[in-house]
């Protein structure tokens, strides 16, 4: 079969792809009503310690699951688009899956392989999430008083908040509407789609949160949705399939570092989520973990928050998890990696490519000659960091040299003798 040929018929496999997969609401599925933190919080002020009570809708996939093989044996593996494609599909039905076994202990099984587990080890190293986890959080204890004193903070009330991002928002996507309003029963501080951010309610942010969620949420998770809507071929790329998530959410979170919004607090919430994961696979109940973040310094709102993402799905019990959050140190150091490697062999263009929809490190990779052929159109909306590309590369230039410099043999002497 011509490419092109192959090209239209993988065309018309992805619209099939993006129609079946519509129902499939992961994230949703696995979600918590709001009302089930009012409950066990007024509980356990109360002095009342008992686990929350959860129940999840079921809903059946094998349908789906039916016209997802037909679409994986149909695609070309050895195609790049059509291994993009078996790829995606295999994701989707691992999720369908997943959503048949919630509220059992086989979700971790299946979360595993979508996400990976904390003990995993990082890319290009010996060290795993959760040694990165722990150097994070003990950079963040010792800094923390110092940083404490001279940072101080101010509360943004979510109405406020609403309507600064929502200023920025319409001022960058120019080409779209994309609204920012105050959900009620959202339990997660934010959230956001193609053409919708929602903040939680009666929620006081702080400045970085704000920088930290129109970097992460708008310019990442909003833009890459949209510039995959803008696909002329492969309307998949403006779905969050979940092998995409690592990527997705570590480029959110490169996008936080490369703009100056993350602070050392946001690291130590993403690797105490790490460490709280890998105590519940090892059979922590959900008090137990609750009780590890209120231990951490959180807040018993923020620390409920933290152990509902772990238990998402999952029985409350001990010795399961929903493991999504391992792979946002995964995924951040994997984006730092990929960036600095760009650069290293003058492959910036990778970079930009990887924002035209949601895709993974691999994608973009793969298909680079499908973006240089115009099969896949060039994104439509870049970060304003990426927009900036000598300022990128310099950030990344500096980077490189930067890490080759050992901190364990450098003494202060050194320093001062060095100026």
């Amino acid at each position: 079969m011509a490419d092109s040929q192959a090209l239209t018929r993988f065309a018309e496999l992805d619209r099939r792809l993006v129609v079946a997969v519509k129902g499939i609401k992961l994230l949703a599925c696995v979600s918590w009503p709001a009302n089930v933190q009012r409950n066990f919080l007024e509980c356990w002020r109360a002095g009342r310690v008992q686990l929350p009570k959860v129940e999840y809708a079921t809903t059946d996939y094998s349908r789906t699951r039916e016209e997802l093989e037909d679409i994986f044996l149909s695609a070309d593996p050895m195609h790049p688009v059509g291994d993009y494609l078996r790829r995606t599909v295999q994701s989707w039905q691992i999720a369908t899956e997943l959503l048949d076994a919630v509220g059992t202990p086989a979700i971790t099984e299946h979360s595993i392989r979508l996400f990976g587990r904390p003990g995993d080890r990082l890319p290009g190293g010996t060290v795993s999430n959760i040694d990165a986890a722990r150097h994070f959080i003990a950079l963040a204890d010792e800094l923390d008083r110092e940083i404490t004193s001279n940072d101080a903070e101010y509360c943004i009330p979510a109405e406020l908040l609403r309507d600064e991002l929502q200023q920025r928002v319409s001022e960058f996507f120019n080409h779209h509407k994309v609204v920012v309003e105050i959900d009620p029963n959202l339990i997660a501080k934010a959230a956001a789609g193609p053409t919708r951010i929602r903040l939680r309610s009666a929620t006081c942010f702080s400045e970085y949160d704000k920088h930290q969620l129109l970097e992460h949420e708008a310019f990442v998770h909003s833009l890459t949705a949209l510039n995959g809507r803008e696909q002329p071929n492969l309307g998949s790329l403006a779905l969050s399939s979940p092998r995409v998530t690592a990527t997705q959410e570590g480029l959110a979170t490169f996008a936080e570092l490369m703009s100056g919004s993350i602070d050392i607090g946001r690291m130590k919430r993403i690797s105490l989520r790490i460490l709280a994961i890998d105590k519940a696979l090892a059979g922590a109940d959900f008090i137990e973990v609750f009780k590890f973040f209120l231990d951490s310094g959180q807040t018993d709102t923020d620390s409920f928050t933290s152990a509902m993402r772990v238990f998402r799905g999952a029985p409350l019990t001990g010795g399961c998890a929903f493991t999504k959050d391992t792979v946002y140190l995964h995924g951040l150091l994997s984006v730092h990696t990929f960036f600095r490697w760009a650069l290293k062999h003058q492959k910036l263009q990778l970079c930009r490519n990887l924002f035209a929809g949601k895709m993974a490190l691999h994608d973009v990779i793969a298909l680079e000659p499908y973006f240089v052929s115009g099969y896949i159109a060039p994104p439509l909306y870049l970060p304003p960091w990426v927009q900036r590309a000598s300022g990128m590369a310099g950030t990344l230039a500096f980077s490189l040299f930067a890490n080759k410099i050992r901190l364990d043999r450098v003494e202060a002497e050194d320093l001062v003798l060095g100026l």
